[in-house]
C-alpha cells in the first residue's frame, strides 16, 4: 500500500511538471511568434489564469529569458506592463554539413547571423578531420560566447534518426561511416540536436517567414543533393525511419543515369549541384575553368553566363530547371502542400528557373491538385539549411516540454550505445489537452522528435504521463521528461542559473 502511494505520487509530481513545464514553453512560444504582450494578453490567448501567469511570468523573468519593456495600453484604457522574449540574450549554433561543404553559424533567437564560416572543402579522405575541425572550432565558439546554449546540426539525408548516421550520401559516401550522435554528443557544454537538412530548413522556413506558418509547407532543397521536408500543419512528417520525404532518389527515368542508391534515373542525378558539375566538366566551353571549382561556384558561373544571355548556358539552365519542375510536380501529387519553397544552391538560378518549373507544374499537374500551391524561392537572407540547423535548436530553447498524444509511452526498457536516451513507440494519436495549446493559441512549433505508430498490444492508462529520466543541459540534477523527447548528455556543466532549468 505504501508502495502504491509513493508511485501514484511519483506520477501525479510528473504530471505537474509536466503541466508546469508545457505552460512555460507556451507562454514563450507566445512571446516568440508575437513580440511584445502583456500579461492579461497571453492569459487570454493561451486560457491560462492571471495568477498562473504571473507565477510562470516571474521565474521567467528571474532567469532573464524575458524582460520588462515598460507600459503599454491596456483593455478599458488600463496600463500593463509588457514582456517580451530577451531573443537577444541566448544564441545559438547551426552545423550545415552538405557533403563538400561545412558552414558553421551563430544566431540569436530570432535568427540574426552574429558569426559565419565555411571550413576549407571538404574531401572524402578527410571526412574524419572535418569531423575533429568542427568539434574544436564549435567548442572555441562556445568558449568565446557564454551566451550560446544550444547546437542544432543539418545533416544529408537519409538520415537514420534512430542510429544517428545518413543511410546513403551521394557522391560522398564517408559520411556514411560518420555517426553523429556518437561523434557530437558528448563534444559540448552545451546540448546538440541533429536533424536532416531538407526538414531543418523546412523548419527555418516556418519559424522565420510568417507567411508560410499556415497551412502545409514543401522545403524543396536543391543543394549538391536535393531534399525535402514537410510540415503539415505544424507538424514534421517523418516516416517510420526518419526517412520520408526523400525525393532526390524518386526515379525519373526507369532507364537512365545510374545512382549511388542502387536505382536508376533518380531526380539527383539531373538537378543537384553535383550533377550540374558533371556536365559542365564533359563540356568545359561553358563555364572555363569549371574543373577547379566548387560545385556551388560552378553553379554560380554558370548561372550568372545564363542571366548575361549565354545561349548554351540558357540552355543547361532551362534543363536543369525542368527537372526540377518535374520533382515539384511529384511534390505536389504526394504531399499536395499550401506552399513550395525553393532553396539552397540551384535556388540562385532565381527568376528564371522558378519561370520554368511553374510551367512545368502547369503542365503535368492535375489542375484541381496543383492550383492552389503557391512555388517561391527561399526568401531567407542566409543559406537555409545552417539557418534550419540553428532552427532545430530554437525549436527545441522554446519547446522545454513536447508530448503529442493522449497515451503515453512508457518508458524505453533497452540503453542505447550511446548518451542519448533511447526512443520508445510514441503513440501518435491526438494532441492531449493538458500539451497542446488551445485553437485560440499560436501554433505550436513543429517538433524536431518524431512520433511514431501507436501501440496495440495493451491500453495506456489516462491517468498521469510516463516519463523517461535523462540530463537537463547545465544542471547537475535529474529532470523528467516525456519519453518521446531525445536529450544528449553533455560532458560539462556551464554556470547557474540555465535558460534549460
Amino acid at each position: 500500500m505504501h508502495c502504491r502511494k509513493e508511485v501514484s505520487m511519483s506520477r501525479y509530481s510528473a504530471q505537474q511538471s509536466s503541466i508546469s513545464e508545457n505552460n512555460r514553453s507556451r507562454i514563450l512560444q507566445y512571446l516568440y511568434h508575437n513580440g511584445i504582450c502583456s500579461r492579461a494578453q497571453i492569459a487570454k490567448a493561451i486560457k491560462l489564469t492571471p495568477a498562473a501567469i504571473t507565477k510562470i511570468t516571474a521565474k521567467l523573468l528571474a532567469q532573464g529569458i524575458i524582460e520588462e519593456t515598460g507600459d503599454m495600453d491596456g483593455d478599458k484604457n488600463r496600463r500593463s506592463i509588457g514582456l517580451n522574449l530577451n531573443c537577444a540574450k541566448y544564441h545559438i549554433i547551426g552545423v550545415k554539413f552538405a557533403r563538400s561543404l561545412v558552414q558553421i553559424a551563430v544566431f540569436d533567437l530570432k535568427c540574426n547571423r552574429i558569426f559565419l564560416s565555411d571550413l576549407p572543402t571538404v574531401s572524402e579522405e578527410h571526412i574524419p578531420e572535418t569531423v575533429e575541425r568542427i568539434r574544436d572550432t564549435v567548442r572555441q565558439l562556445i568558449k568565446d560566447d557564454p551566451s550560446i546554449v544550444a547546437v542544432g546540426m543539418a545533416v544529408p539525408g537519409p538520415y537514420l534518426k534512430d542510429e544517428g548516421r545518413t543511410a546513403l550520401v551521394s557522391s560522398m559516401q564517408g559520411w556514411r561511416q560518420i555517426n553523429f550522435i556518437d561523434e557530437f554528443s558528448n563534444a559540448f557544454s552545451v546540448p546538440v540536436f541533429v536533424e536532416q537538412d531538407a526538414r531543418a530548413g523546412a523548419l527555418a522556413q516556418f519559424l522565420f517567414n510568417p507567411e508560410l506558418s499556415e497551412g502545409s509547407l514543401a522545403y524543396y532543397l536543391l543543394g549538391e543533393g536535393i531534399g525535402l521536408g514537410v510540415i503539415d500543419n505544424g507538424t514534421i512528417y517523418y516516416g517510420e525511419h526518419g526517412t520520408a520525404t526523400e525525393i532526390g532518389h524518386v526515379s525519373i527515368d526507369v532507364n537512365g543515369k545510374p545512382c549511388d542508391c542502387g536505382n536508376v534515373g533518380c531526380l539527383e542525378r539531373y538537378c543537384s549541384a553535383n550533377a550540374i558539375h558533371e556536365q559542365l566538366n564533359a563540356n568545359p566551353s561553358i563555364v572555363p575553368g569549371c574543373e577547379t571549382m566548387t560545385h556551388a561556384q560552378a553553379c554560380a558561373a554558370l548561372f550568372a553566363k545564363a542571366n548575361a544571355g549565354d545561349e548554351t548556358a540558357t540552355l543547361l539552365m532551362l534543363d536543369v530547371a525542368r527537372y526540377v519542375g518535374y520533382g515539384a510536380v511529384t511534390i505536389i501529387n504526394a504531399f499536395n502542400p499550401t506552399h513550395i519553397v525553393l532553396g539552397d544552391i540551384i535556388a540562385q538560378a532565381g527568376q528564371p528557373l522558378l519561370d520554368e518549373v511553374t510551367q512545368v507544374v502547369r503542365e503535368r499537374t492535375i489542375p484541381e491538385i496543383g492550383r492552389n500551391t503557391r512555388i517561391t524561392l527561399s526568401a531567407l537572407p542566409t543559406d537555409a539549411t545552417v539557418t534550419g540547423a540553428a532552427a532545430v535548436a530554437i525549436t527545441n530553447f522554446l519547446n522545454i516540454h513536447r508530448c503529442s498524444s493522449t497515451s503515453h509511452s512508457t518508458p524505453p526498457t533497452k540503453e542505447r550505445n550511446h548518451p542519448c536516451p533511447s526512443q520508445s513507440s510514441s503513440p501518435s494519436v491526438k494532441s492531449c489537452g493538458i500539451c497542446s495549446p488551445p485553437a485560440s493559441a499560436p501554433a505550436a512549433l513543429p517538433s524536431t522528435s518524431p512520433t511514431t505508430r501507436p501501440r496495440t498490444a495493451r491500453k495506456a492508462t489516462p491517468s498521469a504521463p510516463s516519463v523517461t529520466t535523462s540530463w537537463a543541459p547545465s544542471c547537475s540534477t535529474m529532470r523528467t521528461r516525456p519519453a518521446s523527447t531525445r536529450w544528449c548528455r553533455p560532458t560539462n556543466t556551464r554556470p547557474a542559473p540555465s535558460p534549460w532549468h
